[in-house]
């Protein structure tokens, strides 16, 4: 069992705790990650974009003249893709872009995103998120006190609203519910500060 400092919101260390191997330590799998980071990005694609063919486009389709006799090329329609006006040949249609993972490959790709954070220093760890107001400078105030720079992403076990409004000013900050976190939120994030409540949930769904 590895272990990490439990700390404050002050930045003052309180103990050191142990986070399970199983979760935070495993042999990585980033292609598994890579395909789930994919899925997600595909899962916001609207899909709606849409071309119409010769059958949907307007105009008659009756043959625009006969066959032979005429000295022009043979002619069916003059909705033809190759006439102006026409139907787009092999265009794109409405489609859905997600795809299927097993459910043993998504919990292996959260498992390698949260094992990179906890390898790479990445993953604090604080004994609570609780804020006394919904200020944005209070969460600066805790950045400092953290010495985090970049993008951080906030994990609570419970329903913070406090830090959730703190933090959605800012455009560096984001919260999440610990039954709400995922591959991509985890890998955009410089520094991802969970409170010890939403670690002994992410090990518990996760073991």
């Amino acid at each position: 069992m590895a272990k990490v400092n439990l700390i404050n919101i002050k930045g003052e260390k309180l103990k050191d705790i142990t986070i399970s191997d199983s979760i935070f330590k495993i042999e990585t799998n980033d292609d598994a990650l890579k395909k789930m980071i994919r899925l997600q990005l595909d899962a916001t694609r609207q899909g709606t974009a849409k071309t119409k063919n010769k059958g949907e486009v307007s105009g008659s389709g009756r043959k625009p003249w006969k066959q032979k006799g005429t000295g022009r090329a043979r002619a069916g329609s003059i909705r033809a893709p190759h006439w102006r006006g026409g139907g787009v040949a092999l265009g794109v249609t409405p489609r859905d872009y997600t795809f299927k993972i097993n459910r043993k490959e998504r919990v292996l790709a959260l498992k390698t995103a949260l094992t990179h954070k906890a390898q790479d220093k990445e993953l604090i760890v604080v004994d609570n998120l609780t804020m006394a107001t919904l200020k944005t400078k209070e969460v600066k105030d805790m950045l400092k006190a953290l010495d985090l720079v970049g993008k951080v992403l906030f994990i609570t076990k419970e329903d913070n609203e406090n830090l959730y409004m703190a933090t959605r000013n800012l455009g560096y900050t984001y919260a999440l519910l610990a039954d709400e976190i995922n591959c991509y939120d985890l890998v955009n994030a410089d520094y991802v500060v969970m409170d010890e409540a939403a670690i002994n949930y992410i090990e518990e769904v996760l073991k």
